[in-house]
């Protein structure tokens, strides 16, 4: 099965869809997570307001949190491999994420 998780930047919930400020990449990063998800990917997500815990266990996100601070949030991670930090992905790099995603999920299955 594959996994996907996403260490986000501190957010008034978990998806940081809510508030007066919405980011449309995040409406957008959520709505491909969920049909992610639909298709039996596991997707776990992580708040660092709400769930400091999950930082400090992952030893990736600790280093690189120790080295570039804040500002590598969100990472993002497919099957324990570092996907993109610093950002999430664009309009045109979601269908790219997509397919990573699925191919390795018929990896994984094969």
């Amino acid at each position: 099965m594959t996994i996907v998780q996403i260490y986000d930047p501190p957010m008034c919930c978990a998806t940081g869809v809510c508030g007066p400020d919405i980011d449309p990449d995040l409406v957008n990063f959520a709505a491909v997570l969920a049909g992610l998800g639909a298709q039996g990917v596991r997707v776990e997500r992580y708040n660092l307001a709400q769930q400091p815990a999950a930082f400090a266990q992952n030893a990736a996100v600790k280093a690189l949190l120790a080295t570039g601070g804040a500002d590598v949030l969100p990472v993002i991670f497919i099957n324990g491999r570092v996907h993109l930090q610093g950002r999430y992905p664009t309009d045109a790099e979601r269908p790219g994420f997509i397919r990573e995603v699925m191919g390795t999920a018929g990896e994984a299955s094969s």
